[in-house]
């Protein structure tokens, strides 16, 4: 199977071109696969000819996003319809990657894939759920894969952040602790992934978060742990580190569909963040 990722330079398709070694990888970044310029995109799906594309690609600074509205929903809603527009007219396989901002974050439990979603509060969430209408409409033969929380090798990610921070100059670190979610490494994705590829008859949405659920506050906790750092952590709540976008309280997405499908479970949060603390450093 040949396989091309969109956003091949990032951490999530990094680690795809990396794990998916069984597969010919095609990973692609601007300046040659531009995801805007329907014309250039479908002459590189027919040079490359490859039978799937994972979308990967998108403007993800959530921030940022709020003050380029236009550059945002231009990236991830109108990009990746000219990618599910070509993937059709080339019959391709569509996997693309999609988000929890989706949802409004409000829910008193995890959402799974028959929620419907609104786009939430952020730019960056409406940009994507648009983006995820798009892709329904114009490629039938999609899988729509959203993640949450994600760390991975070289990063930049919450992992990474939290031990340059926990260098011996601070006393304490205050991490948010109101905020809920699903702690997620991108070789956990990956292997998700992978599994996915190798059904493919299988269509519709699927949630690919590690299992188990923390705050950030016990995100943190936990790699100072494993990693044997002695840090004082003390929770605070999302108000007192103001964002231009409003964070989510309730990240968790549940994973009904993969059990529906017999897929194999996402692994528990806390064996995947120490299966990658032990690669990564």
């Amino acid at each position: 199977m040949k396989v091309l990722l969109t956003g091949g330079r990032g951490m999530l398709g990094r680690t795809l071109t990396a794990e998916l070694s069984e597969y010919e990888v095609i990973p692609t970044d601007l300046p040659e696969a531009d995801i805007t310029d329907p014309a250039g995109f479908d002459a590189l799906l027919r040079e490359a000819r490859p039978d799937a594309v994972i979308h990967c690609a998108a403007m993800t600074a959530v921030d940022r996003c709020e003050s380029e509205r236009d550059l945002a929903f231009r990236l991830n809603a109108f990009g990746t319809g000219v990618v599910a527009a070509a993937c059709n007219r080339n019959h391709v396989r569509l996997i693309a990657i999609s988000t929890d901002y989706v949802f409004d974050g409000n829910a008193d439990r995890p959402y799974s894939e028959f929620d419907r979603p609104t786009g939430g509060a952020t730019v960056y969430g409406q940009s994507k759920f648009a983006g995820e209408e798009l892709v329904r409409i114009h490629c039938p033969d999609h899988v729509i894969a959203r993640i949450s929380w994600l760390y991975g090798a070289g990063g930049p990610s919450f992992v990474h952040t939290m031990l340059k921070l926990a260098d011996g100059s601070r006393p304490e670190l205050k991490v948010v602790a109101d905020q809920i979610g699903n702690p997620t490494s991108t070789l956990a994705v990956a292997r998700g992934l992978r599994e996915l590829l190798r059904r493919p008859g299988l269509v519709g949405t699927y949630h690919l978060t590690c299992e188990g659920e923390a705050s950030w506050y016990e995100f943190a906790c936990e790699i100072f742990s494993q990693r044997n750092v002695t840090q004082k952590v003390v929770p605070c709540r999302t108000d007192e580190f103001p964002r231009p976008a409003p964070r989510p309280a309730n990240s968790r997405l549940e994973k009904r569909m993969l059990r529906l499908a017999g897929l194999p479970p996402m692994p528990d949060w806390r064996d995947a963040l120490r299966e990658f603390l032990a690669r990564e450093f």
